[in-house]
C-alpha cells in the first residue's frame, strides 16, 4: 500500500504546493489525472493496486497541504 513511490508523491506535491501552485482545483486535476494516466502506462512503476493509488492521492494531498502551509 505504501512504498518508495509514496514518499516521492509526497515530496513532489510538497514542492508544488510550496513553490508553484496554491489552487486546490488544479492540484486535484493534476493529482487524480496522473493516477488515471498511470492506468495505461506500460512501465513497472505504474502497476499498482487500487489501495496504493488511493494512498498516493492521500499522500499527494498531505504533501500539497504541507507545501501550502510552509508558504505562510
Amino acid at each position: 500500500m505504501i512504498n518508495f513511490y509514496t514518499a516521492i508523491h509526497f515530496a513532489q506535491y510538497l514542492i508544488l504546493g510550496r513553490y508553484f501552485i496554491n489552487n486546490w482545483w488544479l492540484f486535484f486535476i493534476i493529482s487524480i489525472g496522473w493516477e488515471l494516466i498511470e492506468l495505461v502506462l506500460p512501465f513497472q512503476f505504474a502497476i499498482e493496486s487500487l489501495q496504493n493509488k488511493m494512498a498516493d492521492i492521500i499522500f499527494n494531498s498531505l504533501g500539497f497541504y504541507s507545501g501550502i502551509a510552509l508558504r505562510k
